[in-house]
This record gives structure tokens, sequence and C-alpha cells, in this order.
């Protein structure tokens, strides 16, 4: 077995995202809580770090196409993706789940009242990451693609406003763990995303949408959490802001 004493869980799906299904199988959270080692989050959860290492290790063996090393991506790059791809997701769908949701508890709310807590859990979850992600697209990410062009053209920088780039950082990881910690409130709610036994197809629907969504907001803050914010640090310690 490979000693996980210095790896963070977040560190090794950052090197391989295929380790998050492994992660995923056991509740090992690899986006909020990525900075733990491995042998951290298997304490916490009572869960045995050999055989889940030794999963990893086979995922890690296994060759496949799938896995997209966002690694080696340059900042500015992974996150234009992350804009495009995560960001548009989270407004494309968060309009159709409060839709659905909606309709869900105006149909089966009496018989399922746990619909109500359900939507206003989602609802409050979307307005968050709406203005979550405006500060990222509006503060964060253009300073952090102003130190990556920087630094490529070996010019300086004046300070930004809010002094370090571990001051917007800090925010969004706090704001990344309040969302991660209300999925998981829906999550317990849905009994794991398991629609009842007199759900209708909108029903299940609305729950695949709302697991795939969780699914989706798991990767989104792992290549910020792990990959991205790093980088950024990384970067602000290679010169000096004038």
């Amino acid at each position: 077995m490979n000693t996980l004493e210095h790896p963070t869980v977040g560190e090794l799906v950052a090197q391989d995202f295929r380790t998050a299904a492994v992660f995923s199988k056991y509740g090992i959270d690899f986006c909020c809580k990525g900075h733990k080692t491995l042998t951290e989050a298997c304490a916490k959860k009572g869960l045995d770090a050999d055989l889940i290492q030794d999963e990893i290790d086979v995922v890690l063996a296994s060759k496949s196409d799938l896995g997209v090393d966002f690694v080696s991506w340059p900042v500015d790059l992974l996150i234009d993706y992350i804009e495009k791809t995560h960001h548009r997701y989270v407004e494309e769908k968060s309009t159709s789940l409060l839709f659905f949701l909606d309709k869900l508890c105006k149909v089966h709310g009496q018989r399922h009242p746990e619909l109500f807590e359900i939507a206003t859990h989602f609802r409050i979850c979307a307005g968050e990451l709406a203005q979550h992600m405006k500060k990222e697209e509006l503060i964060l990410f253009p300073f952090v693609k102003k130190m990556y062009y920087a630094l490529k053209d070996n010019s300086s920088m004046e300070q930004p406003h809010f002094g370090t780039v571990d001051n917007p950082i800090a925010m969004m990881r706090e704001e990344h763990e309040n969302e991660g910690e209300r999925f998981r409130k829906i999550a317990a709610l849905t009994d794991e995303y398991t629609p009842p036994a007199d759900a209708c197809e909108t029903y299940r629907v609305t729950f695949a949408m709302l697991q795939e969504f969780e699914r989706d907001l798991h990767k989104h803050i792992h290549l910020e959490n792990n990959i991205v914010f790093p980088k950024a640090k990384a970067m602000e310690e290679r010169f000096s802001i004038v």
C-alpha cells in the first residue's frame, strides 16, 4: 500500500478525478473537506483506510481516456472551463429544479411534507450560488487571470483592494462548505435521492436531477478548492505585488 500521510483527499482527486468515485462510494467529501488525508478522513468515519487505498490503487492502475488532467491546464483555461461548464450548469438547472420542486410541493406535499423542506434548502442554495458565482466571475477569477498574465509577461501588479488572494479564497471556501452542507441535508431528506413508492415520473425525474446537481457541484467545488485556489496562492507567492 502506498502511504497517504501527506497527500490530501483533494490532491488525490486533482491528480486523477476517477478516484472521486471511490471517495463518493464511502461518503468521503473530496471537495469541501478535501484538505484531509485519507487516513484522517477514514478515521473520522470509522472506515478502513487500507481497504480504500487498495481500491484507489486499482483505479489508478487502470487505463482510461475519461480522466482529464485538469492540474496541467493553465489557470486561465481552467477558469473559463469552470464558468462555461459548471457556472452555466448551475444557472440552467436551478431554474428547472425550482419549477419542479414547486410542482411537487403542490401535488405531493400533503403526503410528503419533507418536500417543502427540500424545496426551501434548494431555493436558498440556488440564490446563494448565484451570488457566489458572481463574486468569482467579477472579483476573484479576473484577479487570478491578471496574476497569470503578469507572470507570463514578467510584469508587476498593483495590490488589489482585498489585500491578498487568501482573503477572497477563504470566503469562497466557506461558501462552498455551506452549500456542501446544505446538499448533505437534501440528500438525507430524500433518502439519498430515493423516490417513494407512490412517486410519479416528475417526482423521480426531480430527485434524479437533484442527485446530478449535487455531483456536478462536487466536481465544481473540487476544481476550485483543490486546483484553482492552490494555483492562485502559488502565483501570488512568485512575485511581489507593488
